[in-house]
């Protein structure tokens, strides 16, 4: 097979790029080593900032009707509210953070690249990978080979392609594992906020869902494999709201993961490009994961697609350093809001007398409403 571009992983990032260059004219295969498309929910948030990028693909609209938007976001210590951040100022047509499951953003740009006239191999692996000045050649486990211009690396955590490529990604695996929980509730949760608490036993992040049900983010020090109705309560009575006694009545879904702190030392070697997960891992708090890779995956087929065009690689360059400059700053956004939320007991009063006094700063909250939606000058550069 030959092809301009071969985009290894099928996730969101994949999706979009592959779509991305579709939308370009490009020729483009995607390739992914499960049989079919993940069907748990894992990432929920689109940002305003990723909703503008998807622009692009014609995919906003689509997205906005299946999800559910929410105006505010809050830091909040049991009942007692430590900063309020509304999104309803910001510099956007999407003045809102929208709350949708992971396998319905896959499965609108999956149908989107499909109408562009793109495809996905599965299960496919890539087992090996060579550059030249001519191109790139992937040799998948099936025995197929595909020629391209360029490759894709948007294979997660633990890319093999971008391990293929040699490039490393360095940082910190952080003693704190993540446990994601889908729960319906009777009462004492908000269904129009996403709410971050800081409680006694550490993080937690509540967010609704359009069909009623409530996903429970936590940061813990050993998450179980399946978390059962017991466990979601306890973290909901621990770290969450006391008012209205929210009691969990039934546990939908539920995962863990570790949570590393790690960026690739360099998001380009010669025609091997790294977007998403396989450049960049940090902590859930903020929900910046799903939101860089996709504006990644835009922003890159651009570049690719202005290379292809006119042979002219420095908008390759630009995207490599520009990218990684981007998941410099939200790994440090998010790394922020975790240490926040573990400070010793005896600092917290002082934490919170701090976020006191920025939730009494409009230009702060603003400012922090522009950062969690990736509407700064330097990312809207991209």
């Amino acid at each position: 097979m030959k092809v301009d571009v071969v985009v290894v992983g099928a996730g969101p990032v994949g999706l979009a790029a592959g779509a991305a260059l579709r939308q370009h004219g490009r020729s483009v295969v995607v390739v992914d080593k499960q049989a079919a498309g993940a069907n748990t929910s894992r990432a929920a948030v689109v940002h305003a900032r990723t909703l503008e990028m998807l622009e692009q693909l014609g995919v906003s609209k689509r997205l906005i009707e299946l999800g559910l938007p929410l105006q505010d976001f809050s830091i909040r210590e049991g009942d007692r509210m430590l900063v309020p951040v509304s999104m309803r100022e910001l510099p956007s047509d999407y003045q809102f953070t929208l709350m949708i499951p992971q396998p319905v953003t896959e499965q609108v740009l999956l149908d989107r690249l499909i109408e562009l006239g793109g495809e996905v191999l599965r299960p496919r692996s890539a087992v090996a990978l060579t550059q030249d000045a001519e191109g790139a050649r992937v040799t998948l486990d099936s025995g197929e080979v595909i020629d391209a211009q360029y490759v894709v690396a948007a294979d997660g955590m633990h890319s093999t392609i971008r391990e293929l490529a040699g490039i490393t990604m360095p940082g910190d695996t952080l003693s704190l594992s993540c446990s994601l929980v889908d729960v319906r509730v009777d009462g004492g949760l908000r269904a129009d906020e996403v709410a971050l608490y800081f409680g006694t036993a550490g993080l937690l992040v509540v967010a609704p869902f359009r069909d009623g049900s409530f996903r429970l983010v936590a940061e813990v020090g050993d998450a179980p494999e399946h978390p059962d109705l017991a466990y979601a309560q306890q973290l909901l009575t621990e770290r969450g709201p006391r008012a209205g006694a929210p009691k969990v009545t039934e546990v939908v879904w539920g995962s863990r993961f570790r949570i590393h702190e790690q960026v690739a030392d360099t998001f380009r070697t010669g025609r091997v490009l790294l977007a998403g997960d396989a450049a960049h891992t940090h902590s859930p708090a903020g929900g910046q994961g799903m939101n860089l890779g996709l504006r990644d995956a835009i922003a890159l087929a651009n570049a690719l697609a202005t290379a292809l065009n006119t042979a002219d690689e420095s908008e390759l360059d630009r995207y490599a350093v520009q990218a990684r400059a981007e998941a410099v700053r939200v790994i440090a956004l998010a790394g922020r809001l975790t240490r926040l939320a573990n400070v010793p007991r005896p600092v917290r009063p002082i934490r919170n007398a701090v976020l006191g006094l920025v939730a009494g700063s409009h230009r702060a909250t603003r400012g922090l409403a522009e950062q969690l939606a990736g509407l700064t000058e330097a990312t809207r550069a991209r």
